[in-house]
């Protein structure tokens, strides 16, 4: 068996802004150690992230070939990122489960539901599975659900 057969994918997962990918750090180092041109990466995100909000956090997963060319899906921003959006606040609690630092609805947590419900990882699940996902990382972060 040959070297380079014997070599596996590798992943690398990165949380870039939308649109604002750049080979700066984390994308640079992160995709340059594996070998891979992190301009052609940043080009290829910035165009399929065009259409949302910029600076949205991407949870992006590249996987990189042996020949090192890659490929790369992107996931919803993080659940934290659309309860803090929701609630207004710009950070959670230092003290979860002490300090209520904010309120979220319990549309709003359905609405959030409904977003993640579209990543490949959730779609077996049912929206309340998900939407109950959403109200424990809202009570880490110290926001109140309210109906």
């Amino acid at each position: 068996m040959s070297k380079a057969v014997a070599q596996a994918n590798q992943l690398v997962r990165i949380l870039v802004g939308a649109g604002k990918a750049a080979p700066t750090p984390p994308v640079g180092p992160a995709l340059g150690a594996k070998g891979v041109r992190s301009m052609d990466f940043c080009k290829e995100f910035n165009a399929r992230t065009a259409h949302i909000e910029p600076s949205t956090p991407i949870p992006t997963l590249v996987t990189v070939y042996p020949d090192r060319s890659f490929t790369f899906i992107t996931k919803t921003p993080p659940t934290a990122y659309f309860l803090k959006k929701a609630a207004g606040i710009e950070k959670g609690t230092g003290r979860p489960g002490h300090d209520i630092v904010g309120t979220v609805s319990l549309k709003h947590v359905y609405e959030i539901a409904k977003i993640k419900a579209t990543d490949e990882h959730l779609k077996h699940l049912r929206l309340e599975a998900i939407a109950s996902t959403i109200i424990g990382t809202a009570r880490t972060l110290g926001l109140q659900v309210v109906p």
